[in-house]
């Protein structure tokens, strides 16, 4: 494996449709190759605005097979421009059954592997568990010709036993579809707040597993179609090292691609000084599997 690895992230606004969406990301992946990169990130549910504002049985509809047609258009992406891409996708495993998926198509347009949402919110402005049920891949990660990726989503970037998941299973990196943003009713400081303490988490997902962080998000502004403010996503996509070190960030109001050299070899030097996965007490653990220490 090339221990120097060029990667993208693909910081989109919606444009109104899943053709335009992917007509977009088509552009900005082939003009990722063309600047190096060997693995591009895509935001959480791409393909549409973010659905999930209110409880509607229509927005079903949207919900297709894995494979199927995204997986497919993504993979001729993919191999058309020799690089390995990481999608995300409202599954539909059966009537009534749906997941969040995220997809990793391999740089020969093969479908490497997918990865289910294990950790669904239930908040207001994002009601994904009237949609989503929670995932039954377990959190292992991805083999694909630029590493074995640690791909995780959204809601799961703030629950360090999955980043802790995936680096015990061998993960060379960890990999965020997201979609986070403000209520635009929120003062200054409370944003602040918000995006710090979601900057934070995957500081600390790096730090605590010695490993490289991807985290894509979506930006812009989308309406609630209950008539309710909305949600400002935040954008802030951000390439992280190792040591939690920023290393690229997009902005917060545009779309961006943004593009990164990463040595994953750091990771092993950066273990050998801070050996956290040796020293861990996996004899005193045991009441991690208890939902509250009453």
């Amino acid at each position: 494996m090339n221990k120097m690895l060029t990667v993208a992230l693909v910081q989109e606004t919606d444009h109104g449709s899943t053709e335009a969406n992917l007509a977009v990301i088509e552009q900005r992946v082939a003009e990722a190759a063309a600047r190096g990169a060997k693995l591009v990130l895509l935001q959480e549910l791409h393909n549409s605005a973010y659905f999930c504002q209110h409880e509607s049985v229509a927005e079903f509809d949207r919900a297709e097979a894995v494979p199927g047609p995204t997986t497919e258009r993504l993979g001729q992406l993919a191999k058309q421009n020799g690089v390995v891409i990481v999608g995300s996708v409202f599954e539909r495993r059966a009537a009534g059954l749906y997941h969040n998926t995220a997809v990793v198509l391999e740089s020969d347009g093969t479908l490497a592997g997918k990865y289910r949402k294990m950790h669904i919110p239930d908040d207001p402005g994002f009601y994904e568990k009237f949609y989503f049920t929670p995932g039954d891949l377990g959190f292992t990660p991805i083999n694909t010709s630029v590493g074995r990726l640690g791909v995780l989503v959204c809601w799961d970037q703030w629950y360090p036993e999955a980043a802790r998941m995936m680096a015990l299973a061998g993960a060379d990196l960890l990999l965020y579809p997201t979609a986070i943003g403000w209520d635009p009713s929120d003062d200054t400081a409370e944003n602040a707040r918000q995006r710090d303490a979601w900057m934070l988490s995957h500081r600390g997902h790096a730090v605590a597993n010695g490993l490289p962080v991807l985290s894509c998000n979506r930006t812009g502004h989308e309406p609630s179609p209950l008539g309710a403010a909305g949600i400002r996503f935040w954008g802030s996509s951000h390439i992280l090292g190792p040591q939690g070190e920023l290393l690229a960030e997009a902005g917060i109001d545009a779309p961006e691609l943004l593009i990164h050299e990463i040595d994953l070899a750091r990771s092993e030097n950066v273990r050998r000084m801070w050996p956290f996965l040796r020293d861990r007490r996996i004899d005193a653990y045991q009441d991690l599997l208890r939902r509250y220490r009453d």
